[in-house]
């Protein structure tokens, strides 16, 4: 079999390029050998490896069980105790090669052997329970490491690189199409504020794809922040986004395009500042959450009270993803008059 020799210190950043471009049989095991992984590529392929300067050599792996990974986890972790065994959790999330599970309070005492398990059946380098969501005006997560120890990982999507430390930024998966809506607006020329910038999450495709001409991301969170000036220089927007540390209530900015309050829950809190950055005839991607049956009942009265009832435009709102029961985050396009 071919295999692509990836030395650690990078497989974190090229592991999941490979796997998004088709490139990796996942089929068969990814192999570890010093400081070296060895990824199993589909013949064919080996010209598109060498592209990204790595080395192609022939060498044996161990095809994957045709059973499936829960199967093959739940029969090495047979012998726990019943209680456990049935709150296993069948799905997990991956981040480029770090899984990202939930387990119940009665798995605690088992939880390194479970990590581990998890870590070799889906070949992962490490493995992390979500053991309280995200809190927090920084919404940072609560996360505790399972197996391995490097938590740092990049996830590609929608042609962006996004790298960021899982225990410590939350990457909302439910976000995916919005953030993949961002890169097919038509921006060209504009200067817009991502008043949430997070890691890049909106700014990035934004600025990658829309031929905006500035992009100016303002976060708050310092370990947000880190990664966000590290994923701007990844993705090659350096010359178009202007990463800013603060509060978005402090900048001076006047006259942007466009504004992206990718916030929720609180976001109403920061629309006035939004007025005063737009210019007549600019665009708000309004984030927030509400009841399901009244979504168009509060969008409708928190712009009025802002910018009056004939002030702004509503031109598309989109459900986002499911929030909680009878709750959804909704997106909303709002033009200001």
């Amino acid at each position: 079999m071919r295999l692509a020799v990836i030395p650690n210190d990078k497989a974190s950043e090229m592991i999941p390029k490979l796997i998004a471009s088709g490139i990796a049989d996942r089929s068969a095991k990814i192999l570890r050998h010093g400081n070296e992984r060895y990824v199993p590529i589909y013949g064919g392929r080996e010209n598109d490896v060498r592209e990204l300067n790595i080395e192609v050599v022939d060498g044996d792996t161990f095809e994957r069980a045709t059973r499936s990974p829960q199967n093959r986890i739940m029969e090495r972790l047979a012998h726990l105790p019943g209680s456990v065994i049935r709150d296993l959790p069948m799905r997990w999330e991956f981040v480029g090669d770090i899984v990202i599970l939930r387990i119940n309070d009665n798995a605690i005492p088992y939880k390194s052997e479970i990590g581990r398990v998890y870590g070799e059946e889906l070949n992962a380098k490490t493995v992390c329970a979500d053991i309280g969501g995200v809190s927090g005006e920084l919404r940072r997560p609560k996360m505790e490491v399972l197996f391995g120890s490097d938590t740092e990982s990049v996830r590609l999507e929608n042609g962006i690189r996004y790298r960021f430390d899982v225990t410590k930024i939350m990457f909302a998966s439910g976000n995916t199409d919005e953030r993949g809506r961002m890169k097919h607006l038509d921006c060209t020329n504009e200067v817009v504020v991502d008043m949430f910038a997070g890691i890049g999450y909106f700014s990035l495709p934004i600025a990658k794809f829309t031929g905006a001409k500035k992009v100016i991301a303002c976060e708050k969170n310092p370990d947000s922040y880190h990664y966000l000036c590290q994923n701007i220089r990844m993705n090659d927007v350096s010359g178009i986004v202007v990463p800013v540390l603060g509060d978005n209530r402090e900048l001076e900015i006047r006259d942007a395009d466009r504004i992206i309050m990718g916030y929720v829950q609180r976001t109403s809190e920061f629309l006035g500042k939004a007025k005063e950055m737009i210019r007549s005839g600019g665009t708000i991607h309004y984030h927030d959450t509400f009841y399901v049956s009244e979504h168009m009942e509060r969008l409708n009265a928190i712009f009025s009270e802002a910018l009056g009832k004939d002030g702004y435009e509503v031109l598309t709102v989109k459900e986002v993803k499911s929030f909680a029961p009878a709750v959804s985050h909704y997106v909303a396009d709002v033009r200001i008059l």
